[in-house]
């Protein structure tokens, strides 16, 4: 059984686990797998489960459920909170419909972008699995197909098909399992930071498809960058191998692409400025799927294929 209240963590990014955070009564909210996890400006935490008698559970920071909706996304997978205009909206990508929709914070479903048909490569919706969408400050939208052709679309703000780039492969404009994507405004100019998951890489471009850069994570298969503060947050669901059950952690980067604290994995070490492999040290995860990053910088990690946990909370001390 995990250990409450563990410290784990390194280099003044170290944290308290609380396992009791967030589990309701029995057979009430029940959830299977838990996959991301966002927080918007009212204050409440959005779970989003591909349980389908509740695959959004709404919690307070004290971890009390105080709503909950949705019935109709079995491959319920990516969450992404937009701010448009002052008003916020959801973003579920569902991989076993084959498409995304964009919700209010309620469940009132707004748009659906269906497969895109504009990509000839792509003949059915079956070849299509979005797996993360981001939405930039004019609305555009961009969805990775994490489990399909590994291709980033870019979509208008109504839904219509701008372009796209990757594709599965090797070379530096391509991905193997773009999983996950975010919009870094650390900088003066807005970038793309997506994930290479099977790369163990996180790759960085320009807001129309052109290669930057890449922050290699030896060891680390990462679901999504989180961005919050001056750091890239990542749960990495398996490390080693992509087979190796059970090897999860959290991953933090800072503003200059290292990682500085590493929890429930090997503390990151630097040699020549490369990052040494890392791998899980103890048990405190299974499959860490998400990071969600509060106002007082606690953590609250969704968790795949996980034995239907619900969330971790870490708190920052």
């Amino acid at each position: 059984m995990l250990e409450n209240n563990r410290i784990i963590g390194n280099n003044g990014f170290k944290y308290r686990v609380n396992t009791n955070w967030g589990i309701p009564p029995t057979g009430t909210y029940p959830v299977n797998d838990c996959h991301e996890m966002v927080m918007a400006k009212n204050g409440l935490l959005y779970l989003l489960t591909n349980e389908t008698q509740n695959n959004i559970l709404v919690y307070n920071k004290d971890g009390t459920v105080v709503n909950s909706w949705g019935t109709t996304y079995p491959g319920a997978h990516g969450l992404t909170l937009s701010n448009e205009g002052g008003e916020e909206f959801l973003y579920i990508t569902d991989t076993e419909r084959h498409q995304v929709i964009k919700t209010t914070l309620s469940g009132r479903e707004l748009m659906v972008l269906d497969f895109p048909k504009e990509i000839l490569l792509y003949t059915s919706a079956d070849e299509y699995k979005p797996t993360e969408t981001a939405i930039a400050p004019n609305g555009d939208i961009y969805v990775t197909d994490g489990y399909g052709h590994q291709f980033v679309i870019q979509y208008d703000s109504k839904g219509k098909y701008i372009r796209h780039w990757g594709g599965r492969g090797d070379g530096p404009y391509q991905f193997d399992c773009v999983h996950g994507v975010a919009i870094d405004y650390r900088k003066a100019k807005p970038t793309l930071l997506l994930t290479s998951r099977n790369h163990n890489a996180l790759k960085r471009f320009t807001m129309d498809g052109q290669y930057l850069d890449v922050i290699n994570l030896p060891g680390s298969f990462i679901c999504r960058p989180v961005i919050s503060g001056n750091n890239i947050y990542g749960a990495v669901f398996r490390s080693e191998r992509n087979d190796n059950s059970g090897s999860g952690y959290i991953t933090i980067i800072d503003e200059n692409d290292r990682v500085v604290s590493t929890p429930g994995g090997t503390e990151p070490v630097y040699a020549d400025n490369i990052l040494q492999p890392q791998k899980k040290a103890d048990d405190t995860f299974i499959h860490p799927h998400d990071v969600c990053v509060d106002r007082d910088e606690n953590l609250y990690i969704p968790q795949w294929k996980s034995n239907k946990t619900y969330p971790l909370l870490l708190e920052r001390v």
